[in-house]
């Protein structure tokens, strides 16, 4: 980076005088930051002595604000310092703002330092800055500095940039101190300053105090329902996100794009089709569904939810779809197996003028990893640079060692990383790790994970695929060692549960699970369920479990799955003619796999079950996958 030069006078020595020889240096300065007002008509040369004091300050005030380059903001620094009181029409401030814009914040710094008079307006000039540029440490030493070397008072104005440098900066002892301060000067009246408080301890994860603040507002504002909303919903509480969007309709206060993008967020955390139902319903009585922006939302819901069918509904009624629809539709394809859809879809946008972006790219070809289409997509992987002139990125190199993993490649997908131009990732090297675990490859699979230790130590995920690999390998004396490793890092294995909506209520399972009030009558619907299957000469997939136990005991604790038990569940409980749709944690496993293919069949039942890559949708004996997953 260019520094600018020191910020006394003596040291502009050399730019004034360049400026005093050459007046038209600083008008072609000020045209080319687009300031054509400030010459005269009588002679570009002379403009300066044709303007007046003001109108001359406005146009160095508008050139500092436009400038691009450190030299430009140097130029104009010099003029004001040869021609002008630095103090005339804030000037000073405004250069201090361009230093710290341009990256120059020591320069910035030392302008300000040797600043005479500074007043209010000054020092929040310079706190606002350096929050608003990500300077947070920066920000509250200068707040520090106001307090301890100066009698000026805070404003409103000061906590406003204040307290956001506390929130990002995750500096919750000093946002507290600030918290003091503002409640002993009498500034939480102030909403905004209150909504500010409400994002600080939300963002800290201090729910309590966040929704303290929100109930002590006299009179909440938008901003401050939206605030604990978000709140709520982001720190894993999403039914409390969405109890404060019914007290928010109550209150009648009138909610906007953010509040729904919000709520819209909260019901995709929550899982629940009937409130994302709701919220619909509540769109279209506002009119709101012409807005493109809640309706790519929408779409992208409904899709996670597993009604691909409500997505695409969504889409169709959009007038004029832009980049990010389109997408958003692409994606919904994709995480659902429908990879010549995808596919048709990408054609169609371009067809119709809409250029794809990298993300487009990623989604698309992640779609031809999930459905198994290997030429298609090393096409798109070709013509993304050389058609379209998108860079390969990290993300999609990794859908392409998916690609050629999931197709039992592995050769080759090893093949794509070394030549990779770029530095690979944990996620490249993931994905070459799962295709490991697939087919088997013990050899590779070990090289893959060390790799990812080095890279990744603390991800506990690559420790568990290795010791399923080994596992699953018959070398139960390795997967001890990982397992052991793992306990020494202090790395704990998440627990697979899968879950099912009823009656707007989420149904936990977890294997073995035996706490749900209806436990008998699933167990009992279970073992007819395994007994039907097995008269179709289905055996157990017992290779799926990964313990050194009889073929006794792996048996019993395949088919008491968690899956398992909420097909069961949901078969009770759903009407014969509605799918139902559970959720996993964690991938499912072959065994579960091929269990619901022949349910789905006995029961003439539509299952719908979703893991943290995909969803696959059973019906007739058949998945949407084409067990290719």
């Amino acid at each position: 980076m260019i520094r600018a030069a020191s910020c006394s006078s003596q040291r502009f020595c050399n730019s004034t005088n360049r400026l005093e020889q050459n007046p038209l240096f600083l008008y072609r300065l000020i045209t080319r930051t687009r300031l054509s007002s400030v010459h005269s008509s009588h002679s570009s040369f002379q403009f300066h002595a044709h303007l007046n004091l003001d109108s001359f300050v406005s146009a160095l005030i508008n050139g500092i604000s436009s400038c691009s380059r450190v030299p430009d903001c140097q130029a104009f620094h010099a003029r004001v310092i040869k021609s002008v009181n630095y103090r005339h029409g804030f000037i000073g401030d405004q250069l201090v703002s361009g230093y710290v814009r341009l990256g120059c914040e020591e320069d910035a710094q030392n302008w300000f330092d040797e600043m005479p008079e500074k007043d209010l307006a000054s020092w929040n000039s310079l706190i606002s800055v350096f929050s608003r540029s990500g300077y947070k440490q920066k920000c509250l030493v200068v707040f520090s500095r106001m307090r301890f070397q100066t009698d000026i008072q805070p404003n409103y104005i000061t906590f406003l940039s204040l307290i956001p440098a506390c929130t990002y900066k995750g500096a919750l002892s000093e946002g507290k101190c600030i918290h003091s301060l503002a409640m002993k000067l009498g500034m939480l009246s102030e909403v905004k300053i209150v909504n500010a408080f409400i994002n600080l301890y939300g963002k800290s994860g201090h729910l309590e105090a966040a929704s303290r603040l929100f109930e002590a507002v006299p009179l909440q504002n938008l901003v401050s329902w939206n605030s604990v909303i978000v709140v709520y919903t982001e720190n894993g509480f999403a039914e409390k996100g969405i109890i404060f969007f019914t007290l928010l309709r109550r209150a009648e206060v009138k909610f906007d794009q953010a509040t729904l993008l919000i709520v819209l967020q909260a019901c995709e955390c929550l899982g629940v089709g009937n409130v994302a139902g709701s919220i619909h319903g509540l769109i279209l009585s506002f009119g709101l569904n012409s807005n493109i922006t809640i309706a790519t939302a929408l779409l992208n819901l409904y899709a996670k939810l597993g009604r691909l069918s409500s997505s695409r509904e969504v889409f169709r009624e959009m007038v004029y779809p832009d980049m990010a629809a389109w997408t958003a539709i692409l994606a919904s394809y994709a995480m659902h197996g429908h990879g010549k859809e995808a596919i048709q879809l990408f054609e169609l946008m371009v067809k119709k003028g809409v250029q794809p972006d990298h993300v487009t790219f990623t989604h698309l070809l992640s779609a031809c990893s999930h459905s198994g289409l290997v030429d298609e997509g090393k096409h798109y992987f070709r013509i993304m640079s050389d058609i379209y002139g998108i860079e390969c990125r990290l993300d999609h190199y990794s859908c392409m060692v998916d690609l050629l993993g999931r197709s039992g490649q592995l050769k080759d997908a090893y093949e794509l990383i070394k030549g990779m131009p770029v530095e690979p990732n944990s996620g490249v090297w993931g994905a070459l790790l799962g295709a490991c675990r697939i087919y088997g490859n013990v050899e590779l699979g070990r090289e893959v994970a060390e790799r990812l230790f080095t890279l990744d130590p603390s991800d506990a995920r690559n420790y568990i695929m290795l010791s399923n690999i080994y596992s699953a390998a018959g070398q139960w004396i390795e997967a001890s060692k990982v397992r052991a490793l793992m306990k020494e890092r202090g790395f704990n294995r998440t627990p697979g549960y899968s879950f099912i909506e009823h009656k707007n209520k989420i149904h936990y399972f977890v294997v073995g699970d035996r706490s749900h009030p209806e436990t008998d009558k699933i167990y009992a619907k279970l073992e007819e369920l395994i007994e039907k299957i097995r008269k179709t000469g289905f055996v157990p997939k017992t290779e799926f479990v990964l313990h050194d136990v009889e073929e006794e005991v792996k048996e019993d604790m395949i088919n008491k799955h968690s899956e398992k038990l909420a097909i069961a569940f949901g078969l009770l409980v759903t009407n014969d003619k509605m799918p139902f749709i559970i959720t996993k944690n964690l991938r499912i496993c072959g065994d579960c796999h091929g269990t619901a293919k022949l349910i789905s069949l006995i029961e003439k039942r539509t299952i719908i079950i979703r893991d943290p890559k995909r969803f696959h949708h059973f019906a007739n004996g058949i998945c949407s996958c084409g067990d290719y997953w």
